[in-house]
């Protein structure tokens, strides 16, 4: 049972708190927990804008998002097409675009005390992952930075022909799906998870320790009607 206070903790109290523990296994979300706003989402209006995809498959997502805002389609389908839409792409080729749009239209949202909570964990011997439900493509570029290797990312993702992106998916971790997909890549317990919103809530409840970075205002409740630890990066607070 997780004991940690339900109080918004300080900087240097959060991560105390958690290199405290000496994790074994760490699981972040990626989206608003380790980088302010949602880096799947932005790609998706900014691949379109630029070209990214051709103009038929555009005009099809745009409709296809416009009713998933509506409530007609669900978080987990409309993240799996997001990805599925890049079928025939080669993946060399979204590598290159979510680069591009980490460096020029998406920098500075990195926030700086999770950067260096993740490289202090990993000094310390820490197994991190990063699961998410944006493409694979945009979380790997955005988790250059932060040191951790394709072989820890567990996000959205479609299965590969040869070097062209396939339709069909090989999972979308949203929801029940990020302990899903952790339980398939490693047969260990996760010691301390990381997440913002409501769909990082069974994840956390897996976890021996759960921590609620930047929580929405659905999740802050959950945190502390279950007691986890609550923290606000600087300058989110008051959001």
């Amino acid at each position: 049972m997780n004991t940690a206070q339900s109080l918004p903790l300080t900087t240097e109290n959060f991560l105390q708190s958690v290199l405290a523990l000496r994790p074994r296994v760490a699981a972040f979300d990626c989206d608003g927990t380790l980088w302010s706003g949602d880096a799947g989402e932005n790609f998706f209006a900014w691949e379109i804008e630029k070209g990214v995809v051709s103009p038929e498959v555009a005009r099809a997502m745009r409709d296809r998002y416009a009713e998933y805002k509506a409530g007609k389609v669900t978080e987990e389908d409309m993240c799996g097409e997001m990805v599925s839409m890049h079928k025939g792409l080669t993946e060399a080729a979204m590598m290159t675009a979510a680069r591009e749009f980490m460096t020029s239209a998406f920098p500075g949202r990195i926030f700086p005390e999770m950067m260096d909570l993740v490289r202090r964990l990993q000094k310390q011997g820490c197994e991190v992952w990063a699961v998410s439900s944006s493409n694979e493509w945009i979380i790997r570029a955005g988790l250059e930075q932060f040191g951790i290797g394709a072989d820890r990312i567990l996000a959205a993702k479609a299965q590969m022909n040869g070097e062209l992106v396939g339709e069909r998916l090989v999972r979308v971790p949203s929801g029940p799906g990020k302990p899903k997909a952790l339980r398939e890549a490693l047969n260990k317990e996760i010691d301390a998870a990381f997440g913002n919103s409501r769909w990082d809530a069974e994840m956390l409840m897996i976890a021996k320790h759960a921590f609620a970075v930047n929580p929405n205002p659905d999740l802050e409740a959950i945190a502390r009607d279950r007691g986890w630890a609550i923290y606000f990066p600087d300058g989110t607070r008051g959001r």
